[in-house]
């Protein structure tokens, strides 16, 4: 009997991928697998039934689909998810395990084998697979698009019959993917752009999207990890940290913040001083909303005005570009299937790196190590 994949629903509040799309499911089913897509599950995405079941996929119900070999998802499964899923059965997708440890606890109750999406190491074999890099480039690219229709001005320099108008000044917090993505948005939209990150190392990167590199007068030891993502600093420096932003974010326009640290709270780069120094009508577009945000006045899921300062904290900026974002996603699932599953079953290996870094549970037990350690806690 060959491999059976489904493909779920999501029914997570405002959620809009699908983890496949019928290009990666044609791809899938040309290999020799079966693919189940639950009825209506790519409506969201704008990929109707009818693409589905043309390039071989079949249709059946959300039960049949959570009961297939594998299951691909976007969101974490609920305990009614979990609960359809067969023992030895495999989930590939975004599990929060950092955030949300009760979800691999109860995977692994119910004897699944669960694979993170967010534990795909940064190492240059899995680049193909790292959905949280594709993931936040669609969030960096929408929350420059989002401020620059909240802004009453322009983003270019325009020279006008009535006059030049200066463009707007946008300040980018954290380099990572999300902020260099905004980076070369708003620059493409013709803004003056400034980033700021902890890390010297990706001063190259900003500078070659023709952005100015914001350096703070205090050092920074170790700033980056093994993995390549930025490092909670001690409390003391994060407060100086904060102070020596106030005039650079007083002087922005915008302000796109993308500073999080993988497991912790997102640090606060902005403070209520540095929002009233900013000009009434500016905008901040906080990433980091779903873990805290970098601004302490964002309400997450929500705007607030604060002085005139609106402060947007979206929960889920990739589901608001549903067509794009689900491609992108399916791509790395579509690489991390291939990668230890064939026709005939998956093919778990613990020897090889990429499966030790994403496997979350396996034979009943959660065997990630900080996961684990979260659970203990």
């Amino acid at each position: 009997m060959a491999l059976r994949i489904g493909v779920p629903a999501e029914t997570a509040v405002g959620e809009r991928r699908v983890a496949l799309v019928p290009e990666v499911v044609r791809r899938l089913v040309q290999q020799g697998m079966e693919v189940w897509v639950a009825k209506g599950a790519g409506t969201g995405a704008y990929f109707p039934d009818a693409a589905y079941a043309d390039v071989g996929a079949r249709m059946v119900s959300q039960e049949e689909a959570w009961g297939a070999d594998v299951v691909v998802h976007v969101q974490p499964p609920s305990e009614e998810e979990i609960a359809l899923m067969r023992s030895g059965s495999v989930l590939i997708g975004f599990l929060s395990p950092l955030d949300q440890p009760e979800v691999a606890d109860r995977l692994a109750r119910q004897g699944v084998v669960a694979l993170a999406m967010e534990l795909v190491p940064r190492i240059s074999r899995a680049q193909k697979m790292d959905a949280l890099s594709a993931m936040a480039a669609v969030a960096g690219y929408k929350a420059v698009l989002i401020a620059a229709n909240l802004l009453p001005k322009f983003f270019p320099l325009l020279t006008t019959a009535a006059g030049t108008v200066r463009p707007a000044s946008v300040l980018v917090l954290g380099a990572g993917v999300a902020g260099l993505q905004a980076i070369a948005t708003a620059r493409r939209l013709g803004a003056r752009v400034s980033a700021y990150d902890i890390r010297d190392v990706v001063k190259e990167e900003v500078q070659s999207l023709g952005a100015t590199f914001v350096e703070l007068p205090f050092e920074v030891p170790d700033a980056q990890d093994v993995s390549g993502y930025a490092k909670a600093l001690a409390e003391e420096k994060q407060r100086q940290q904060a102070q020596l932003l106030v005039p650079h974010i007083g002087r922005a326009d915008v302000v796109i913040s993308t500073a999080q640290v993988p497991g912790r709270r997102a640090p606060v780069l902005i403070t209520e001083e540095a929002v009233a120094a900013m000009q009434p009508g500016s905008v901040i577009i906080d990433l980091a909303a779903p873990n805290g945000g970098n601004c302490v006045l964002t309400q997450p899921g929500e705007t607030v005005i604060h002085n005139g300062v609106q402060i947007v904290g979206p929960l889920n900026l990739p589901a608001e570009m549903p067509v794009h974002a689900s491609q992108m996603y399916a791509r790395t699932l579509l690489a991390m299937i291939q990668e230890f599953a064939t026709p005939e079953g998956f093919k778990p290996n613990f020897e090889d790196e990429i499966f030790r870094g994403v496997c979350l549970t396996y034979n009943g037990e959660v065997v990630n190590e900080r996961v684990r350690a979260l659970l203990a806690a």
